[in-house]
């Protein structure tokens, strides 16, 4: 909860010219990177939205013409990035549900899943599958300040095989597949196409179903839908581009296939093995695993609409997702943060999967890390998000308290800063 001292200082802030620098103050921050706390700063944040200086708020003096946040008894992190969401989805909404609602509407849910993975903390989000290019339009809406939300990076749409995780028709009649599923190739010059195609309408990171999936009706997860020579094809075609590549994939030989072919990381891993923590070694890749979601589908899945079929498969899978995750961290393996929000629970929760990883085997540090320098540089993107640091986006995040001590700090943050603005204190 913000109290009164700071909702004070948020009023005076919201009230100031929107071009003005701001300097923020708090207890410390703390230097991911090192991991250690960094007492009294002062950042100075440009009204480009980037730090420009880091300074020691006890010397400070009165500079006419620049906004002042102060944050008594705070730690300051930076802004905290989710690399697996679905802003166009509603984990209340699922199984055969979806199918009462217009395509318009999961535009405008993709509106409020937005603002409320920014006040949870997550300044900048990975879109790894939308309907429609729905994450590309919220980025644009985001950028030109028509509504509030995080950085967005689009994948667009999800591409996959015909009749798997990724075909939007699966599980239905074949009335309902009149029109292609637009994200479908079954062939390594496909591929090229599609990775060409939603390049040209806005993604900025690839995403392929390598293998089956949990809320997939009809398939399993284990099971590989994509061979060798396609992966290879859209990771060629994409890093030709400059475009990183996101794997779904759950099953071993899936996930293996994907790391050969040199993708840049594995959503959700949960059936990797030895050779996958080799494979994902020699090629730096990095594992995405959502080791939160079981306790969500499992508890709320039913009520929400979710298959039995897929309730079933997630009672097979969950606890070893979670046991892989564990045997991945000892092994070395670079870890990033990704959840599913939006798809799987509710926008906003991200934050629930920080406990999670460090019950099943991280430090609080590395937890945070994984949200952070890790996936800053996952993203390819460490210059500008990822760590407090000169030249970086002013992206913050306060908690009251030790967040190495208490990680459950990072579920409810106290405030929360993008590009030197807080969150709710106006455009």
């Amino acid at each position: 909860m913000i109290n009164a001292l700071t909702g004070a200082a948020l009023a005076l802030l919201a009230a100031a010219p929107a071009t003005a620098a701001t300097i923020v103050t708090a207890d410390r921050y703390l230097d991911v990177a090192s991991g250690r706390y960094v007492e009294h700063p002062a950042i100075t944040i440009g009204d480009d939205g980037r730090i420009s200086a880091i300074g020691d708020a006890r010397s400070l003096t009165p500079t006419p013409g620049v906004r002042r946040l102060d944050l008594p008894g705070r730690t300051l992190l930076p802004g905290l990035i989710d690399m697996h969401v679905h802003l166009d989805a509603d984990a209340r909404i699922s199984g055969y549900k979806g199918l009462d609602y217009t395509d318009s509407f999961w535009q405008a849910v993709g509106v409020a899943n937005a603002r409320k993975m920014l006040q949870a903390g997550f300044t900048t989000v990975r879109n790894v599958g939308s309907q429609n290019y729905d994450d590309v339009g919220l980025k644009q809406a985001v950028e030109g300040g028509y509504i509030e939300g995080p950085r967005i990076v689009p994948a667009t749409y999800a591409l996959g095989s015909t009749g798997g995780h990724c075909d939007g028709s699966e599980g239905l009649p074949p009335s309902f597949s009149a029109v292609p599923t637009p994200s479908v190739a079954d062939s390594p010059e496909g591929y090229r196409k599609l990775v060409r195609t939603v390049h040209k309408y806005g993604a900025e990171v690839i995403k392929i179903c390598a293998t089956g999936g949990v809320l997939s009706r009809t398939d399993a997860p284990g099971a590989q839908q994509m061979s060798y020579e396609e992966m290879k094809a859209v990771t060629d075609e994409a890093h030709m581009l400059g475009l990183r590549v996101a794997a779904h994939a759950h099953g071993t030989a899936g996930i293996n296939d994907a790391l050969r072919a040199g993708v840049d990381t594995i959503e959700h891993a949960s059936l990797a093995d030895e050779e996958s923590f080799r494979l994902a070694k020699q090629k730096g890749s990095w594992f995405s695993m959502d080791i939160y979601d079981d306790d969500y589908i499992l508890a709320e899945g039913a009520k929400n609409g979710v298959h039995e079929e897929s309730l079933g498969k997630e009672r097979a899978i969950g606890r070893r997702q979670r046991e892989t995750f564990r045997a991945a961290v000892r092994a070395g393996v670079k870890q990033i943060f990704g959840t599913d929000n939006g798809a799987v629970f509710p926008a906003g929760q991200n934050g629930l999967q920080f406990a999670k990883m460090v019950e099943w085997g991280m430090t609080p540090l590395q937890a945070i890390q994984a949200a952070t320098l890790n996936a800053g540089e996952a993203l390819n993107r460490p210059g500008d998000v990822g760590s407090i640091a000169v030249g970086r986006y002013g992206d913050l995040v306060a908690v009251a308290g030790d967040p190495l001590r208490d990680i459950r700090l990072l579920e409810h943050p106290a405030v929360v800063i993008k590009g030197g603005r807080p969150v709710g204190a106006g455009q």
